[in-house]
């Protein structure tokens, strides 16, 4: 045990989080086991692996930062990568860093990690504009780009279905529960079309005249752990168990 006041993802009453009694990447209370630091290493090791991967993207012996261009694969890498995944983490059942948070506090850093990630999302592209606008270079014509303003799209639906569970005034109580379950199930097909732009961007010119041998293919495989991790969390919380019986 970790020692943590509460366990993760606990339920709590407050006139001001009204719906802070479920939230859409929170497993129910009964499916959740308290926080282990066993756990905890290993989120503190997947969370090193993603900063590792932004660090090297960023890093002037793997990519020169260089031009406008050259800033777009580190703003999407620290907001996609790092905040998008961060995000959703720390509501994980699995234990995470923020285990002795309150839940109220829990949303709040998932609010806060989104609201980066959009920030960085809307700069990576201004980036990318720009510098094809300068070098005067038709826009949107591979399979990367037209990838990147779907998952950028996605992202912004994502983000304005979370303003009505946050408010849920907003909409009718019997629509609330129904949008929760469309915004998790929603929220993973996004983290997943992220996932798969991000691993296009490797077959791309620029990207591969850029990063050669062992380390092109530690970044291609890098976005699949997390990936697979997010997609356990969410399916493992929303899919029906059924029980088996012999």
């Amino acid at each position: 045990m970790c020692g943590c006041a509460e366990p993760l993802c606990s339920l709590r009453t407050s006139s001001h989080w009204v719906w802070s009694s479920s939230h859409p990447y929170c497993p129910d209370q009964e499916q959740v086991s308290p926080c282990a630091s066993e756990h905890q290493r290993f989120h503190l090791q997947q969370v090193l692996w993603q900063c590792h991967g932004v660090v090297m993207l960023s890093d002037d012996n793997v990519i020169e930062i260089r031009g406008l261009f050259s800033w777009h694969p580190v703003c999407m890498s620290l907001g996609f990568c790092l905040c998008m995944t961060e995000g959703i983490l720390l509501f994980s059942a699995e234990g995470s860093p923020f285990c002795f948070k309150s839940r109220k506090w829990k949303v709040r850093l998932h609010w806060f990690f989104q609201a980066v990630l959009l920030v960085c999302g809307a700069t990576g592209f201004g980036f990318m504009v720009a510098s094809k606008n300068i070098k005067e270079h038709p826009h949107f014509t591979s399979w990367h780009s037209l990838l990147g303003v779907a998952t950028m799209a996605a992202t912004m639906l994502q983000a304005i279905c979370g303003v009505f569970l946050l408010f849920p005034k907003l909409i009718s109580t019997r629509s609330f529960r129904r949008l929760r379950l469309y915004h998790a199930t929603c929220g993973l097909l996004a983290y997943l079309l992220a996932t798969v732009t991000v691993m296009s961007a490797m077959f791309t010119d620029w990207f591969q005249a850029s990063v050669t041998g062992t380390v092109w293919y530690v970044f291609l495989l890098l976005p699949l752990f997390p990936a697979l991790v997010v997609m356990n969390q969410i399916t493992s919380a929303f899919l029906p168990k059924k029980k088996i019986t012999i």
